[in-house]
């Protein structure tokens, strides 16, 4: 037993689950780990997540205030922040991911009309005390694509136009739109299917106060799994219907998806490239056929120019980004 697992096991031992059994559950591109926590009839998640490189406080205050909205976080058991140790509520392993992938498309319609209703309903609520996605958070994101991707690909680009770029069109954004709680990745892999029928929220610790068009990109642009089109659109409507957005929705849709799939890609390359995760790039193709309709909308005039002139077009076709030194 390493230092860490001893103070894991020190952690649930005063929490009172010294007896349970502690195994080792996938996690995610983070540093964190999860562990699935068996005591008799009782079941706990364990959320490891290690200083200084994860801080789980976010993701305590964030759980706190999404089930005081009335919507499904895992409720927290017990917390030694300091150590970066969290004891939750186990939502089981029903996601909607798998379930929707081996659905018929009239219950994968069902799940994600729930998933958007749930959007809608935390959109009507008080806005998180967390920080604001400004401008800096959208371009250092967004900067992610030059940074890693253009640098795999050996291509030598203009990282001050591609700025400059997503300055116009962000100012383009309309400026009234309601700021609401974005949870930053809300997507299929991230929604737990209970037995009591609601949906419940994991991975919402870097949530920030935002435009509630980004969690329906993250939703139905989804990196992980495909998402019709005309699904996409009937869930955009459903959304449209529930909350009635006065600002232009359609334009911050579409910017929010562009600057977000960019973030993705940039983001699934550095996961390869410097933490030894193959497995991403093999999704960018899907990442990269978003963002390519994104940018179709007029108000993304200026980033597809600079696409144009930078990245040339053997490479802007989605299967060529498995091609090259993305072969794996």
């Amino acid at each position: 037993m390493n230092d860490r697992d001893s103070v894991i096991r020190a952690f649930a031992e005063a929490a009172g689950w010294g007896a349970a059994q502690i195994a080792p559950i996938p996690g995610d591109a983070s540093f964190r780990r999860y562990f699935r926590v068996i005591e008799a009839d009782r079941r706990a998640i364990l959320m490891d997540a290690p200083p200084p490189e994860e801080d789980p406080r976010p993701f305590i205050d964030v759980a706190r205030y999404l089930t005081a909205q009335g919507l499904r976080a895992p409720e927290i058991i017990a917390a030694d922040a300091e150590a970066g140790l969290v004891l939750l509520e186990d939502f089981g392993d029903v996601r909607m991911r798998e379930t929707v992938d081996a659905s018929d498309p009239e219950t994968e319609r069902a799940i994600y009309a729930r998933a958007i209703e749930t959007l809608a309903h935390l959109h009507q609520r008080p806005a998180a005390s967390v920080p604001l996605y400004d401008r800096a958070i959208y371009q250092r994101e967004a900067g992610l694509l030059t940074e890693w991707y253009c640098a795999a690909r050996g291509l030598d680009v203009d990282v001050a136009g591609y700025v400059r770029a997503w300055d116009q069109v962000l100012d383009a954004m309309d400026a009234s739109a309601p700021q609401v709680t974005v949870l930053r990745d809300y997507h299929a892999e991230n929604i737990m299917l209970l037995d009591d029928g609601k949906q419940g929220l994991l991975d919402f610790q870097d949530a920030l106060v935002g435009d509630p068009a980004y969690d329906l990109v993250s939703l139905l642009q989804d990196a992980r799994r495909d998402v019709a089109p005309a699904l996409e659109a009937e869930m955009i409507t459903h959304y449209r219907a529930l909350a009635n957005p006065a600002h232009d929705f359609d334009t911050a849709y579409h910017v929010l998806g562009a600057q977000r799939n960019a973030k993705i890609v940039g983001i699934f390359v550095r996961l390869w490239k410097r933490d030894g995760k193959p497995r991403y790039p093999l999704m960018i193709p899907r990442v990269w056929e978003a963002m390519e309709r994104d940018l179709k909308h007029p108000a993304l005039a200026p980033v597809a120019a600079w696409f144009d002139a930078n990245i040339p077009a053997e490479l802007r076709d989605p299967r060529a980004t498995l091609g090259g030194e993305f072969a794996l």
